[in-house]
């Protein structure tokens, strides 16, 4: 018994520490809580019971950063994002209930590795100019990737990226696709059953340290120049299509 509980105790501290960093790395830097929470507590808890968790946080995340960027939002380049962000949500919660998720994050994650090379190998203000139509095929991305692995960003950042926006735009406008992807994936998760009270009562106990994540995180943001924000950024993603490849193997 005392063996069980301590192996539970252990599991719990690591997910405070990761909850902790991957709001902290939000307010930084506008994405990244939910790859990072979910590379890391997938290792420690069923995924089935990670992702709604880390949903519900990103959701509270979304709304305090979207409530406080609200006037930097772009709202042009979001014409297209947002619908087809939706569409793959959908898509990607079905095969979530009824699919083996695992094993569909290779593909994404090769693709967002090229484009880190890509990115590292140019310029910030080198990259190519991304019109809005764009936004359809990196959205519906971005939202099948959300569904079943709970950080659907990498692809969403790479097309604001491409829009060429400073760094209080790009948070801004991250965190308006990001309400919207955790308002579909609420009523998609809770028509398939996956919110339930375990989920919302973990959610609970992380929540303060979330809070304490982007406070800190928060704080950063407004000291760091935009040449360093990108490579931040950069770093981040390629982090993130590392876990997205190993959790496809």
């Amino acid at each position: 018994m005392t063996l069980i509980f301590n192996y539970f105790t252990y599991k719990i501290i690591i997910a405070v520490f990761v909850i902790l960093i991957a709001f902290f790395v939000r307010a930084t830097i506008g994405f990244g809580s939910g790859l990072i929470s979910v590379s890391v507590l997938t290792m420690l808890f069923p995924i089935r019971f990670t992702v709604p968790v880390v949903f519900i946080l990103d959701f509270a995340g979304s709304i305090i950063l979207g409530a406080y960027d609200f006037k930097e939002v772009k709202w042009h380049a979001l014409n297209y994002l947002l619908p087809f962000t939706i569409a793959g949500l959908l898509f990607g919660g079905i095969l979530l209930k009824y699919a083996n998720p695992q094993k569909l994050t290779i593909f994404l994650g090769l693709f967002i590795l090229l484009y880190v090379i890509y990115g590292f190998l140019v310029k910030q203000e080198k990259l190519p100019f991304a019109n809005n139509c764009a936004g359809a095929p990196l959205g519906f991305f971005g939202g099948f990737i959300g569904s079943l692995y709970g950080g659907g960003g990498p692809p969403i950042v790479a097309y604001l990226q491409m829009k060429h926006l400073n760094k209080r735009a790009f948070r801004a406008t991250f965190q308006i696709v990001a309400i919207t992807d955790s308002i579909t994936r609420a009523f998609l998760y809770i028509y398939l059953g996956l919110l339930t009270f375990a989920v919302f009562k973990m959610s609970l106990f992380l929540a303060p340290f979330l809070l304490l994540g982007l406070f800190f995180g928060n704080k950063l943001h407004f000291r760091i120049n935009q040449k360093f924000f990108y490579i931040i950024v950069m770093v981040v993603l390629s982090f993130a299509a590392i876990g997205l490849i190993i959790h496809s193997l």
